[in-house]
């Protein structure tokens, strides 16, 4: 029946006929696969919102057993047929099952249950054979069919909900009374809708979500014609999705926004989101916004800045503008909102990190309060120290690092190697643990640290490097020895002495630990009253602790952890070790960070660690010859603690010489292109494998200097020492020349003509190993490369980079400019098709020769010496990126993820 005066549209379905009826309180209700991994969390809020409508559940193999909620349990039954004999009486069915199982639920529902009027749906991707045999078994048997794809229905005024999650949580919040029909192809989208509503006083009657599978059964005509039928709703917000006709012929005689979406999906060939959500022939959303403006009698999108309405509707594109629509509709019919304002839908910061960046106003908004139980919830995550990453499957995946494919440019936490070269080692060093660069106060203050700790005259490390280099070992198996010598228990005081100054300053409010002006009086007082002046504090004097607070002091660098060490000591008589100031300045560079959620407590906990095996790596790059107990390769320790850097330092063990400061800024460069190459590499395999052996998820248990010997014993002469190819390849060239320095753009040689000569050598060669019918001759080191290629004339972009950068400071390379005439001379001559680009291992390979020429032209090195320095100065720069994946690894991988799968191996036999 219709009430008096209301148009009855002809419909397809059999029973519903008013929204009214959609979702009343006499309904009871059966869960078809009432415990799977959905309905688990939605049916006993449905259950208890409803007043304890659903009947019995089924779940095969789980009869007798029973769906516990607080409006009392839910029997649960093998099948429908054995619920029905064991006397459940229920008139709707809600569907979870999976979508190859969707028709014999219905199937077996409909014959089990003679009372069934109505079957929702919720499963999403039911085949359209199997949807269209549904909906004629509902024609046969007069049941409406909701679905499939959906989230249900709900009545605000009658307190139901049956089926999904609308109103998600706590549906009374959500679910207000009024006078709004809702219904909408999103599932989420339809709760959104109802809270939005509030915000502009509009309540909401019945709440439809219709699903959008390829077949809609309960769709929009069968929706309008019960919209029109339900006194109760005065207006309707119809929330369409692209895909379907089911809205073209729809007439409305009360009025309705439509919000139209998916513009940006016009061009899409293939599903995406819903599966029925992708358009035809004239059925994208252009097409439906032109079919409601047409029923409107608009010509325009309604927006806040252009509120085009009429009495009959207005059509919005963007959600957040349905309660402007709908009060602006309603206002030409004088009728006024429900209820008052709930809410608004202005941004509300419930809590903000802006990672230390100054924004602007309007990029930074105020933080609220949040709502209950959020609030406590945030608090929490204030009183947690630094970020929590999700753990995960790290195999070939890296949150540290990462190479793009097409430019071929690595990145380390979010910079570009190219970046990265213009920036020292010891910089680099930190951003690999903190994910940030360090200001000038604390580079200083980290130069002090690792050149403290570079001396290793008289530990057993530096013993074990020299017998691994006497027995003939490679560069990185030397250091893997000096590097196993420095297992936890030799950082274990300057690990301690992180975790007591973070758990005395983490609730202080200290944001910039350079801040020496912050008040630490109560801290200090619990740390004299406390263990914390026994982790801290030595009543043995300590000369090296001494004589880093000195360098510190004498640096003009500024540390409050430093000023509080120093207080503590004075109010108690005692002395400071030397591993408690590598920890208070580890400290120091990690704490801005650690505060601002960046990195997380572990990081900072370890980097002592870090720091002690990067100087340990560096220092034991020289012989014990070369270090006595007060000097480093003829410099005295307080003179290097004093006023070196560390990139001063490693090239002072790999050269014997401090840099000039062209020198330097080459050296720095050159350490900064081969950071990383992405986690993919042999070496970023070595240190994940190392990590994850020891099981991550116990982040404790996991060995760092461990990790660097992964690192190490994944490199070698293939990976690491071939860099040694390309200066062998010049100096060749050179060992002929009259070339003393190769810095002096002077010199005297003409670079094409040698370049020519070589072209027509190697052209001559190549021809005859080719009539050999040998393809494994030779190739030139460092020119084409498999990505940049092609053109007729090739760069390589980091190459190019890093060119520029020298040339810009008038640092001037003899052999990179002989690679540039060589790549011209070998097209010159036939050899190749194109001009090829000098890739970016030679720029590896002219600034270490470079560094290397005069001394080895002067027969002061060897050839042996030279290819120990280049891979040396590899494991160098890779030790940075390979930091970065050992801390990223052990925060964020699995146990034994690295490892690979049974059935993606072979046997080569």
């Amino acid at each position: 029946m219709h009430p008096e005066g209301v148009k009855a549209f002809p419909h397809y379905y059999v029973g519903i006929d008013s929204l009214a009826d959609f979702a009343v309180k006499e309904d009871r209700v059966c869960v078809l696969n009432i415990t799977g991994g959905e309905s688990r969390g939605v049916t006993p809020i449905s259950h208890v919102y409803s007043g304890g409508n659903i009947i019995c559940g089924t779940a095969p193999g789980r009869s007798g057993s029973v769906m516990k909620t607080a409006a009392g349990e839910i029997p649960i039954y093998d099948n429908v047929t054995e619920a029905v004999d064991d006397g459940c009486e229920f008139n709707t069915v809600v569907v979870y099952l999976p979508p190859a199982g969707v028709r014999d639920g219905v199937i077996e529902a409909v014959r089990a249950d003679p009372n069934l009027k109505r079957i929702i749906i919720l499963t999403e991707k039911v085949p359209v054979r199997d949807a269209r045999v549904i909906r004629a078994i509902g024609q046969m048997h007069g049941i409406d069919i909701f679905g499939g794809n959906c989230l249900g229905i709900a009545d605000a005024h009658n307190h139901v909900r049956i089926g999904g999650a609308l109103g998600g949580n706590a549906p009374e919040e959500s679910l207000l009374p009024g006078s709004v029909a809702i219904f909408s192809n999103s599932g989420n989208f339809t709760t959104t809708i109802a809270v939005y509503l509030a915000t502009g006083g509009w309540g909401s009657t019945v709440s439809l979500s219709s699903g959008k599978d390829i077949y809609i059964h309960y769709s929009a005509p069968e929706w309008t014609n019960a919209f029109h039928n339900d006194e109760r709703s005065t207006s309707a917000v119809m929330y369409i999705e692209p895909g379907g006709y089911y809205e073209r012929d729809l007439e409305f005689d009360k009025p309705v926004v439509a919000c139209v979406v998916g513009r940006w999906k016009a061009k899409l060939t293939k599903a995406c989101g819903h599966a029925g959500a992708i358009a035809g022939s004239g059925d994208n959303a252009s097409a439906k916004e032109a079919w409601f403006m047409e029923k409107f009698a608009v010509d325009e999108i309604f927006t806040p800045e252009n509120p085009v309405c009429s009495e009959k509707g207005a059509v919005v594109i963007n959600i957040s503008h349905i309660p402007l629509a709908m009060t602006a509709v309603m206002a030409k019919r004088g009728v006024n909102p429900d209820f008052g304002p709930v809410g608004d839908l202005s941004m509300k910061c419930w809590f903000s990190n802006t990672q230390g960046i100054d924004l602007p106003p309007e990029l930074n908004p105020s933080v609220v309060t949040a709502l209950e139980p959020y609030d406590q919830q945030i608090a929490g995550l204030d009183d947690q120290v630094g970020v929590v990453f999700p753990r995960q499957v790290m195999k070939d995946t890296s949150g540290a690092s990462m190479m793009d494919p097409k430019t071929q440019v690595s990145k380390i936490h979010g910079t570009s190697v190219l970046d990265a070269s213009t920036h020292s080692f010891e910089e680099n060093l930190v951003q690999s643990l903190i994910r940030e660069y360090p200001n000038a106060n604390s580079t200083t203050l980290a130069n002090t640290a690792l050149n403290a700790f570079i001396n290793q005259h008289g530990h057993i490390g530096l013993a074990a490097a020299d017998a691994a280099r006497e027995a003939g070992n490679s560069p990185n198996t030397a250091l893997s020895a000096a590097v196993a010598m420095l297992g936890p228990s030799k950082v274990e005081a300057s690990r301690a002495t992180v975790k007591t100054l973070v758990n005395l300053f983490k609730k202080s409010g200290l944001e910039d630990p350079a801040n020496v002006n912050f008040d630490f009086r109560s801290q200090l007082e619990e740390a004299l009253t406390g263990e914390a002046r026994e982790l801290l504090i030595s009543d043995a004097k300590c000369s090296h602790g001494a004589a880093i607070m000195d360098a510190i002091e004498g640096s003009g660098a500024h540390s409050l952890f430093i000023d509080f060490l120093k207080a503590l000591a004075d109010k108690s008589g005692g002395c400071i070790r030397g591993q408690v100031v590598l920890g208070a300045i580890t400290t120091h560079l990690a704490w801005s960070a650690l505060m601002r959620k960046r990195i997380n407590l572990s990081t900072t906990v370890n980097m002592p660690w870090h720091f002690r095996l990067f100087s340990t790596l560096v220092g034991s790059a020289a012989s014990a010859e070369q270090q006595s107990a007060n000097e480093f390769c003829g410099i005295s320790n307080g003179k290097l603690m004093n006023s070196w850097s560390f990139s001063e330092t490693a090239h002072l063990a790999l050269f014997g010489r401090r840099p000039s400061e062209g020198e330097l800024y080459a050296f720095s460069v050159l350490l900064g292109l081969i950071v990383t190459n992405g986690p993919g590499t042999i070496s970023a395999q070595g240190a994940k494998g190392a990590v994850s052996a020891d099981g991550p998820e116990a982040p404790e248990r996991v060995q760092i200097n461990k990790g660097y010997i992964g690192f190490l014993t994944h490199t070698g002469y293939a990976h690491g020492g071939n860099g040694f190819e390309a200066i062998a390849f010049l100096v060749d060239r050179f060992r002929d020349s009259s070339l003393t320095d190769p810095g002096a753009d002077d010199h005297g040689l003409n670079l094409k003509e040698m370049a020519t000569s070589y072209a027509k050598e190697y052209r001559a060669y190549k021809k005859q190993a080719k009539a050999e019918g040998n393809p494994s001759y030779a190739k030139i080191p460092c020119v084409n490369h498999p990505v940049f290629k092609g053109e007729p004339v090739n760069f390589d972009p980091r190459e190019v980079f890093v060119n520029d950068l020298l040339k810009n400071r008038s640092n001037y390379n003899v052999f990179l400019e002989f690679y540039h005439e060589l790549v011209q001379a070998l097209f010159d001559t036939g050899v190749s098709r194109n001009v090829y680009c000098v890739n970016v291992d030679a720029v590896i390979a002219v600034i270490l020769l470079k560094m290397l020429w005069q001394p080895y032209a002067k027969g002061e090195i060897s050839n042996n010496t030279m290819e120990s320095a280049a891979f040396t100065t590899f494991l160098f720069g890779r030790m940075i990126g390979s930091a970065a994946e050992i801390d990223d690894h052990t925060n964020r991988g699995r146990n034994m993820d690295t490892r690979t799968a049974a059935s993606r191996c072979s046997y080569a036999g």
